[in-house]
């Protein structure tokens, strides 16, 4: 089974299954730049969930907490399952995310739940 790994949009592709797990495409990025291979935006925190949080570090533990639960059930769980079933045919998955903040975003709580529930199995 394929290793997860962490990635801005913003940095230089550097191999891997490219898979962005925003529901907004990173702001002045070309498509070739971002050489993505697949978009997963239903794994995203729901808009209201991000609005609510708006990237603030305070808030990141209540923030992980109600994503946490998204990515448990509904539409989150769902594409969450799918990113698993693609760690299993990739070697390499890069989970790729436009937020500045390299510690409270989403993107760290994905990529930890997503070790959890492999390991889990």
């Amino acid at each position: 089974m394929g290793n997860f790994r962490l990635l801005r949009a913003y940095e230089p592709a550097d191999g891997g299954y490219r898979i962005l797990v925003d529901r907004l495409w990173p702001r002045g990025i070309s498509k070739e730049r971002a050489a993505i291979d697949d978009w997963a935006k239903d794994v995203a925190p729901s808009t209201a969930l991000r609005v609510e949080f708006g990237h603030m570090p305070e808030r990141f533990e209540e923030f992980s907490d109600i994503y946490l639960h998204e990515l448990e059930s509904g539409e989150a769980a769902e594409g969450a399952r799918r990113l698993l079933d693609i760690a299993g045919n990739e070697p390499d998955v890069v989970l790729v995310y436009g937020a500045r903040d390299t510690v409270h975003n989403h993107a760290v709580v994905l990529l930890d739940f997503l070790e959890r529930s492999r390991s889990a199995d």
